[in-house]
């Protein structure tokens, strides 16, 4: 009968594990910088033109 290789099924497992949090820490990303780019409360930056005196 086979071994079971647990070395390889926790690495796997690990791996699968890094790929949700990063999926999710892109996700919240997206979602903040939607956020701030659609807030009606952020002040809107407008350019500045020197003035000639």
């Amino acid at each position: 009968m086979a071994k079971p290789n647990y070395q390889y099924e926790k690495r796997q497992k690990d791996i699968a594990k890094k790929k949700k949090q990063e999926e999710k820490r892109l996700r919240k990303l997206e979602k903040k910088n939607a956020d701030l780019n659609e807030s009606p409360g952020a002040p809107a930056v407008e350019p500045v033109t020197p003035q000639s005196n």
